[in-house]
């Protein structure tokens, strides 16, 4: 199910390129909405590009933000590499890929406790 997500979310990247739209905006901070479903806890994130935020037991790198210019539809993406940190134990990759904020379910971290997705970059 990941990889049908991975490849819909290139396809969109790729059409959106191909199809006479101006090309997407690299931009620095990524802004992420988390979720901690057992406690209904919610909190923005605000994610320079390079960096790692934590949010419970996830660690959250974004590698880039990309947004739609003000002339065409809105947009945001990012590229996020979430792993799931515990005492004792390596990092688990729990996500690798591109999320779109108007389409958070193309892409989704599958995850039992945690939620994350993407509301826009800056």
């Amino acid at each position: 199910m990941r990889v049908l997500g991975i490849l819909a979310a290139g396809v969109v990247l790729a059409a959106s390129a191909t199809a006479g739209a101006e090309p997407m905006e690299n931009h620095q901070v990524a802004v992420l909405q988390a979720l901690d479903k057992v406690t209904a806890r919610v909190r923005a994130l605000e994610v320079p590009v390079g960096t790692a935020a934590r949010f419970g037991a996830l660690s959250v790198v974004v590698r880039a933000c990309k947004k739609n210019p003000p002339i065409e539809a809105p947009e945001a993406a990012a590229f996020l590499e979430i792993d799931e940190v515990r005492p004792d134990e390596p990092p688990q990759a729990a996500f690798r890929g591109w999320m779109f904020a108007s389409s958070p379910a193309l892409s989704a971290l599958e995850h039992p406790v945690y939620d994350i997705w993407v509301v826009d970059c800056h």
